[in-house]
């Protein structure tokens, strides 16, 4: 036990220093910033869906004892990730920020992240209890999402009237509330039975919703044939990462 618990913790650590990821592209030219975005967002959609069809939900259905367990949790996953997006926009507002007239986006930003990377928190510590191999690749595809996601936030907190060195700093704490979720889960000891039928398939409903609702809709903006294909090229890039991942098990 001592070895998940050391495990979870670094990956956790991992995870958490990603969200400083926007000091590094706040200085690159606009124009080199969106070709990396473009690409490391198929990249991460790949390995999203990679993680969730080729390693979270064969796992979940091993022990898939009543039939419907994987699939209800599957669905709730989706559905939670798409209620904490509500919840994110929900009080975008399109008014200059100043002293009389705050922007709510960057609480609601700050809030949200938060939550996201406390379920992140809790996946991650899930998945180490289940096996090493599904607490490596789940963490890889943690970050792969992480990257692109932490410098959006980064921005929107840019554009919600904080500094930089705030942006980073508000970033950064949010990013911590994933060891309060691995907390929960390795403190409960929860049972493989609840992980396996709950809260892995749970993941994977977060993982497709997100690859499919955010990164995906994001690709499609791109019509010209050579980066499509590069799109394309970096897709079956993160699923690859996934299928050689499995020479871990």
């Amino acid at each position: 036990m001592n070895f998940v618990w050391t495990y979870t913790m670094i990956a956790v650590a991992i995870v958490s220093l990603i969200s400083l990821v926007g000091i590094f592209f706040v200085y690159l030219k606009d124009e080199w910033l969106q070709n990396a975005l473009l690409f490391l967002v198929s990249f991460s959609a790949g390995a999203l869906f990679g993680d969730a069809f080729i390693h979270l939900l064969p796992t979940a259905f091993k022990d898939n004892g009543d039939g419907l367990s994987v699939p209800v949790a599957l669905l709730a996953g989706i559905l939670l990730f798409f209620i904490l997006e509500k919840v994110v926009c929900w009080r975008h507002c399109h008014l200059p920020t100043s002293a009389n007239h705050p922007h709510p986006l960057a609480w609601m930003n700050i809030i949200g992240d938060g939550l996201h990377n406390f379920i992140d928190g809790m996946v991650i510590a899930g998945s180490f209890l289940v096996s090493l191999p599904l607490g490596v690749t789940t963490t890889i595809a943690v970050i792969l999402h992480e990257v692109p996601q932490e410098i959006g936030e980064f921005g929107v907190l840019i554009y919600a009237g904080l500094s930089r060195r705030q942006a980073l700093l508000f970033n950064f704490l949010s990013a911590l509330t994933a060891f309060l979720g691995a907390f929960v889960v390795l403190g409960l000891s929860l049972n493989n039975a609840t992980i396996t039928r709950v809260l892995i398939p749970l993941t994977a409903g977060g993982f497709i919703y997100i690859a499919g609702s955010d990164l995906i809709p994001e690709l499609k903006k791109e019509v010209g044939l050579r980066r499509s294909c590069l799109q394309l090229l970096f897709l079956l890039c993160g699923i690859g990462l996934m299928f050689l991942l499995l020479l871990v098990d």
